[in-house]
């Protein structure tokens, strides 16, 4: 391509608008200084010089707003439009490249360098020409953009420069890029960029053309599915089918309405819901969706009961329902009486335990009675899983939520009170540990948006009234304990059982049998021999089997036709249901000596544990048996340490320990026994032992001893006491630290027994042993 020498034109920018040479192109013109460009172009030989602004918003554009190259061009025609524009017919001629702008008054002109193609075409040219034209064949007939005509067009040129110009201007380019075909002076150059183009147009072609499939099939699948659809729908309204998926989906809609959930879980469940009616009913899928939204609309999230928060009826409720546990039934009506005065919702977590039989699921029942709230009740037992309580995902074949939404599914409110039975029993494997999974349900500060994994959306918990129950405190994590007030329930008196046995379960038992009052008559001295000879326990529930077994045989004796009515007294007590299991009265007929008395706390409840020491010739050695745990063979050699201690201020050899073997047994020795509590009974037992002295056999021990011979505090006083009651002791020793847990007892067990609250051992010696 050669140069020409400058030459001044007027120029006219161009806006969204590019011009290539010997392209005839209609141009209107409104700017000012461009309509007067044009007017000095139809002076100057009808020629100017049109340049691309670079900014296509800019009004008055400057040199630095116009590309280099642009288009010589010739005027062909010029008319003036109504609206005060001027219509231009304009001749691209050649390619120019400005270097001078000259801002006159009324137009802008600049100098420019004129580029001439070149007319010799060599096989090269004659090559990327035949390429060119090839590409622009498949691209004409791929694209709608191009005619049939325009093509013949173009292959009828010979020029190579002109040809590239031709289909440059056909080809779907932004102004940028047209600019840079523009700017490409060498003609081989701008037949290799062009052909590279158009392959790349080719593949965009080949790209949409495929993706216009796909939708349309689509489309077309889609549009048969909705027809398809409609006309089963018109099917099963002709047949009057309301089992179909139609009315099976519209009256889960119905319920998903009624459910009263959040807006989140409503918006995710019809969604759920709209993927269920489009899924075939073969589906496998189909079945976890519907069985999901048939749990979501199950589920209470909404509906409550109003608390009835009346302090005279609920004491009235628990007095009925419950003799005894005088300071639970206090506590319970604690939380009421705060429950009013506050009017919150949220609660303390409480957790009753006690021995087995004591009345603790009863008592969670009546609490819900006098609240007027919908009882729910699962038991831990044995849940060693933590999706047990979180649920599965759905993933999962046969999954399901966990046992906290099943309870809240079962008991229909948001607001029940929540029995969780047996917490200590819980356990932890590889499966996760299920108490960890508690803590988020028994805190108030999260479980307002408890998360279930079958479920998936946020569950609020804060308006149930959670009470747990345990056995043993010490299984219970300590995190999860922090989180439950405890109320213990040690157990009952005699009297309390007379009391228990007379009002609730000799009635429950003559209705369960199909026995009237008159049918089986049992009187209360009898009675009090059955509480006293046949059971001896913290609760009520071997009792309550032994009363059943009085009915059975009552009941036998009436159907066979022996007796209209069995009358049941101390005499003929034996002859029913046999001979005594347990002596009541004092644990030991006499004193005896090396066998001592003490008191031991077990999950079941207080228990009477008897010590005893015996000696024989040998070389000083120790031999504990009993199944005793590691705490409590470590009391034991403390007592032993203590005793040769002061084995002279008690009377004792002070070489016992090198010519005497001494054998400390527990009795019972299949049951493990633990703790340091029986500190003190161990040293009374060795002394009585080794100094001949008898140790009374009404007196009850229980306190941990140190090597000094201090006596320190133990816990469980009040189940130990009334297990020693319960045994016939009348006198009890333990540790001065105790004296605090005295309130703790009932009255009618302290008006009975003495207690002796001691700091040393020498004090409890002085108690439990007989005189020298």
């Amino acid at each position: 391509m050669t140069k020409e020498n400058k030459v001044f034109y007027p120029v006219l920018p161009l806006r969204g608008l590019l011009v290539y040479p010997t392209m005839i192109l209609h141009i209107d013109v409104g700017r000012e200084r461009s309509i007067a460009a044009l007017n000095e172009a139809m002076i100057r030989e009808e020629k100017l010089f049109l340049s691309v602004q670079r900014d296509m918003t800019i009004e008055k554009p400057d040199m630095a707003d116009l590309y280099d190259v642009g288009i010589i061009a010739k005027v062909k025609q010029m008319v003036k439009l109504p609206n005060g524009t001027m219509r231009v017919l304009v001749e691209g001629l050649q390619r120019g490249i400005w270097d001078d702008f000259n801002h006159l008054d009324t137009f802008d002109e600049v100098a420019v360098t004129a580029f001439i193609e070149p007319e010799k075409v060599d096989q090269e040219d004659e090559a990327l020409m035949r390429t060119l034209v090839h590409n622009f064949e498949k691209y004409s007939k791929s694209s709608k953009s191009v005619s049939e005509e325009t093509f013949n067009s173009v292959t009828d040129i010979e020029e190579p420069g002109r040809l590239a110009d031709m289909v440059a201007s056909h080809l779907p380019l932004k102004i940028s890029g047209k600019q840079e075909i523009l700017e490409i002076m060498d003609v081989k150059e701008r037949l290799e960029w062009l052909i590279s183009r158009l392959y790349n147009e080719q593949e965009i072609l080949d790209l949409e053309k495929k993706i216009n499939t796909r939708v349309k099939n689509a489309m077309e699948r889609t549009q048969k599915e909705f027809y398809l659809r409609e006309q089963m729908k018109a099917i099963q309204t002709e047949l009057g089918d309301k089992e179909g998926k139609t009315g099976e989906v519209a009256e889960l809609k119905k319920r998903i309405e009624a459910a009263g959930l959040p807006e989140d879980t409503k918006k995710n469940v019809l969604k759920e819901l709209d993927r269920y009616e489009k899924l075939p009913t073969q589906a496998p899928e189909s079945g976890v969706i519907r069985n999901y939204i048939d749990w979501i609309v199950s589920i209470p999230w909404s509906k409550s009961t109003e608390d009835q928060l009346d302090i005279k009826r609920s004491e009235k409720i628990l007095d009925r329902d419950h003799d005894g546990l005088e300071s639970v039934k206090e506590r319970v009506l604690e939380y009421l009486a705060v429950r009013q005065l506050t009017k919150s919702l949220r609660g303390p977590i409480l957790c009753l335990a006690g021995p087995p039989g004591v009345g603790k699921t009863s008592l969670a029942k009546s609490i819900a009675e006098s609240l007027g709230r919908n009882f729910v009740r699962i038991s831990l037992g044995g849940v060693r899983d933590e999706s047990e309580i979180r649920g599965h995902r759905r993933t999962y074949v046969g999954s399901m939520p966990g046992r906290i939404i099943q309870g809240m599914k079962k008991a229909g409110t948001i607001n029940p009170l929540f029995l969780l039975d047996e917490i200590d029993k819980m356990s932890n494997d590889f499966r996760g540990d299920p108490s960890a999974a508690m803590l988020e349900v028994l805190d108030p500060e999260q479980n307002n948006s408890f998360s279930d994994h079958y479920i998936e959306e946020t569950y609020d918990l804060s308006n149930v009234l959670f009470i747990a129950t345990a056995n043993d405190l010490s299984t219970i994590p300590g995190p999860l304990r922090d989180r439950m007030e405890i109320i213990s329930i040690a157990g009952y008196t005699e009297l309390e059982k007379l009391s228990i046995a007379k009002n609730h379960l000799l009635p429950k038992q003559l209705k369960e049998h199909g026995l009237t009052k008159g049918q089986l008559q049992l009187k209360d001295d009898a009675l009090l021999d059955v509480v006293r000879h046949y059971t001896r326990e913290a609760g009520v529930r071997s009792l309550e089997r032994v009363l059943a077994n009085l009915c059975r045989k009552a009941a036998l004796q009436i159907v066979s036709g022996d007796k209209k009515r069995v009358s049941i007294t101390t005499k003929n007590l034996e002859n029913i249901i046999g001979k005594r299991k347990f002596r009541y009265g004092q644990a030991e007929t006499e004193n005896q000596i090396g066998v001592a008395t003490g008191l031991a706390y077990t999950t079941v409840g207080g228990d009477t544990l008897q010590i005893e020491v015996s000696l024989s010739a040998g070389t000083g050695k120790l031999q504990l048996t009993g199944k005793l745990g590691d705490v409590m063979k470590e009391s034991a050699q403390t007592a032993l340490s203590y005793v040769r201690s002061k084995a002279e201020e008690f009377g004792i050899d002070p070489t016992f320990y090198k010519n005497k073997d001494i054998h400390i047994h527990v009795p019972e020795g299949a049951v493990p026994k633990d703790g340091p509590s029986a500190g003190i009974t161990i040293v009374t037992a060795l002394v009585s032992a080794l100094s001949k002295r008898p140790i009374k056999r009404e007196v009850g021990m229980t306190g941990e001893v140190t090597l000094r011979g201090r006596v320190l505090p133990i816990g469980g006083l009040k189940e130990k006491t009334l297990s020693a009651h319960r045994a016939g002791l009348t006198t009890i020793i333990c540790p001065a630290d105790n004296e605090r847990d005295i309130e703790d007892i009932p009255e009618s067990v302290r008006e009975v027994l003495t207690f002796h609250f001691v700091s040393d051992a020498e004090e409890v010696l002085q108690l439990a042993l007989e005189e020298a």
